[in-house]
């Protein structure tokens, strides 16, 4: 479910120019979503930044960022979070997501991941949603 009006408005959100992206539950495995996906969008021209406790604990870096152990150690603006969290777990960062200042201008859940009541407090603070679809596959279809 996308709560952005049209494709051009998703598109809009998709042009690195830029843009910093951090990764809710980025894995280190390569051959998972988790981290080929934030692959991808690093490939095209992203700042991605990791956030996973376990691999900020252990000091380990992924496309030359430092994984952040939650998105308040991050220091930069963030422009889009992606969430790799089991659907029942995204409440969980709306806290964090709504403390960023600024605010991300869009939060993207990965395919798979829904949270109404999350994206609805998301879309009334501001913040574009994306629920239950892959970045990477709209943007490669869309840009």
């Amino acid at each position: 479910m996308t709560l952005l009006g049209t494709p051009q408005d998703l598109a809009a959100h998709l042009r690195p120019e830029g843009a910093t992206v951090a990764v809710i539950g980025f894995h280190r495995d390569p051959s998972r979503a988790a981290h080929y996906v934030p692959e991808y969008l690093h490939r095209r021209g992203f700042r991605v930044i990791p956030v996973n406790p376990a691999l900020a604990e252990a000091g380990e870096e992924f496309f030359g960022s430092p994984a952040a152990a939650q998105l308040a150690d991050i220091t930069v603006p963030v422009d889009i979070v992606v969430i790799f969290r089991r659907s029942d777990k995204v409440y969980l960062h709306l806290d964090d997501l709504l403390a960023l200042n600024p605010r991300p201008r869009l939060v993207w859940m990965q395919q798979g991941i829904r949270d109404p009541q999350t994206a609805a407090a998301l879309t009334a603070a501001g913040v574009d949603v994306v629920q239950d679809r892959c970045i990477m596959v709209d943007h490669r279809s869309l840009t």
